[in-house]
């Protein structure tokens, strides 16, 4: 899957969650069992499910990944490159260190324009 495929696909857009972190991902669908009191919304089974997106900089240049999870799985629908220029400002935002890091600032708004053009 590519950006044209999700974009085409209107009810995947909707279904983002825009504000969804790896970390809040992880507390949500892998401690669901005691998150009730931290949060509006709550894991019932694996039918619930959030689509986010976040950025992997363990690779040689950063990639966004479209993930689609529950409390059984993570599964990546999409890999995205980003431009060159907004690589560099998100390496730089990151102290150039390695990880799993929430979308946020330009890389978001890079994202919610590709998506909403």
């Amino acid at each position: 899957m590519n950006l044209d495929d999700i974009k085409k696909n209107s009810s995947l857009v909707n279904a983002i969650d825009w504000d969804m972190t790896p970390e809040e991902a992880v507390r949500l669908y892998l401690e669901w069992g005691c998150n009730w009191a931290r949060s509006n919304y709550v894991i019932r089974s694996k039918n619930d499910t959030s689509h986010y997106f976040v950025v992997n900089t363990w690779k040689k240049r950063p990639v966004i990944y479209f993930i689609k999870r529950n409390s059984e799985e993570a599964v990546e629908l999409a890999e995205i490159n980003m431009p060159e220029e907004l690589e560099n400002d998100f390496m730089e935002s990151v102290g150039n260190h390695k990880g799993v890091f929430s979308i946020e600032g330009n890389v978001k708004k890079w994202l919610k324009d590709q998506l909403t053009a």
